[in-house]
């Protein structure tokens, strides 16, 4: 479809939409979608963020498409999304559409969330409450998004897919037999001036007074929303034979679940509940991380972590699993532990009593922040602005 007419635009100027149902400030993803589109447009290209709803732009150039479909229930809403997109971009001339969320109408797609299919296999389960698993709630919705999962990832339905692993890069090759030089890997990138071992003095400080510890505190952090599929607790279970070896230990847990009140039970059937802080959903991760000197993260599915290198880049060593994309770029004794799947009860025990001696925390310290260095969100946004524009080589020679 020819451009508007009225319109005039600049020689290499592209037209680029980026679909995502959730706008926002905060999130895995919409922070991804963000810098993004804040880095093609300052690069001059016309971005359109498309989704349902909306934040502050990103950038004072970048413009917002707002579908909002008539839906009820959130099977209808994800699916009405998708197809609204697919209406949308067909009336529009994009030089290159990528998809970020659940929605089969790109040139690119970004699993930034993994596949479906892995995480209902791997982690859906911990996720649920009591009545959720008797009842299966929300299983209508999770059938949508696998349709649409395999209806975007079908060979041929895209021309390149994007993934933040390793690990999905051959999950997406296994599940749906896409070519493997059609998958391009961008691992994701931190923010190391926010994220710096410098917040110790100031903000790490104040975390572990509103915590009630000391500097004499050895802190383990444990963060992340959703306390059954990030693993904390095989970390409560533990944290006693950790006490045992190291008595100024402490366990600092922030995040939000649900069905947090049993973890705090379970904290106090164990005799660590002086030893335990339950901080909630927080506003400053920078500082928490600065709070700690450990990072824990047993997670049963992440395609990867954000806070695996944030806790990095604050110089924390950083013990995680396998079934963590992120562990990836962690070599083992070095920067932290990778924990395999198949792992003994006393695994997770050894890494934090191994993390937590004076002289492996010094090192592992150090190369923690080297090793986040090497991993930027400047890097993460060139690479990703890079496949745009490849993208968009690609569709004019093939038209």
């Amino acid at each position: 479809m020819p451009r508007p007419a009225g319109r005039r635009y600049a020689p290499g100027v592209l037209r680029v939409a980026l679909t995502h149902m959730r706008h926002a400030a905060t999130g895995g993803t919409e922070r991804y979608l963000n810098q993004l589109a804040a880095s093609l447009a300052e690069r001059g290209h016309e971005v359109t963020i498309v989704c349902r709803s909306r934040a502050l732009p990103p950038h004072p150039a970048v413009r917002f498409e707002v579908l909002r479909p008539f839906s009820l229930g959130g099977a209808w809403r994800v699916s009405s999304f998708a197809e609204a997109v697919e209406r949308h971009v067909r009336e529009r001339s994009y030089d290159v559409v990528y998809g970020l969320g659940r929605t089969w109408t790109q040139d690119l797609i970004r699993l930034g969330g993994g596949l479906q299919a892995t995480y209902l296999e791997l982690a859906h389960q911990d996720t649920l409450g009591t009545w959720e698993r008797r009842l299966s709630l929300g299983m209508g919705k999770h059938r949508t998004i696998l349709e649409i999962e395999a209806r975007a990832l079908a060979p041929g339905a895209c021309w390149r897919v994007v993934c933040n692993s390793q690990r999905v890069k051959r999950d997406v090759v296994l599940r749906y037999g896409r070519d493997p030089g059609e998958i391009e890997v961008i691992y994701n990138g931190v923010d190391v001036e926010r994220f710096h071992p410098r917040r110790r003095q100031e903000g790490g400080l104040r975390v572990r007074a509103e915590a009630g510890f000391g500097r004499e505190h050895t802190l383990v952090l444990f963060l992340g929303t959703g306390y059954g599929r990030k693993g904390l607790a095989e970390v409560l279970e533990a944290f006693p034979a950790l006490l045992r070896h190291r008595p100024a230990a402490r366990l600092v847990v922030v995040g939000y679940d649900s069905d947090g009140k049993r973890h705090a039970a379970r904290a106090e059937a164990l005799g660590i509940s002086a030893e335990v802080r339950f901080l909630g959903g927080r506003q400053d991760p920078e500082d928490c991380f600065a709070a700690a000197d450990v990072y824990v993260l047993p997670t049963r599915y992440d395609p990867f972590a954000n806070s695996t290198l944030e806790a990095l880049a604050t110089g924390l060593p950083t013990i995680t699993t396998e079934d963590n994309g992120a562990a990836e770029l962690i070599q083992d004794s070095v920067q932290g532990t990778v924990l395999p799947r198949q792992r003994d009860g006393t695994s997770l025990e050894r890494a934090l009593i191994h993390w937590t001696e004076p002289e492996a925390l010094r090192a592992g310290a150090l190369a923690a922040r080297e090793l986040a260095l090497e991993h930027t969100h400047v890097k993460a946004m060139e690479q990703s602005r890079d496949l745009v524009e490849r993208c968009a080589r690609s569709k004019r020679a093939r038209s």
